[in-house]
């Protein structure tokens, strides 16, 4: 039977033990698969969470009569 590797973690890790991050490598991919909306802090505050904005907002959608379906 072969034994397990001994845990390898140190105690403290220097700057040369890391790898050199890419700045912006998967700002395109979360681009693509977000939709954020940053409000007003006054306008913030008049919801409690992204649920009432949401509902508010289609609220308003459906009052101006603009609902479009998408497939």
């Amino acid at each position: 039977m072969k034994k397990g590797k001994k845990d390898e973690l140190r105690a403290e890790y220097g700057r040369e033990d890391l790898i050199k991050g890419v700045r912006g490598k998967y700002l395109n991919a979360y681009r693509s698969g977000t939709n954020l909306v940053l409000l007003d802090p006054k306008i913030a505050s008049a919801f409690p969470n992204a649920r009432a904005v949401n509902k508010a907002l289609g609220a308003l959608i459906e009052a101006a009569g603009e609902i479009t379906h998408k497939r």
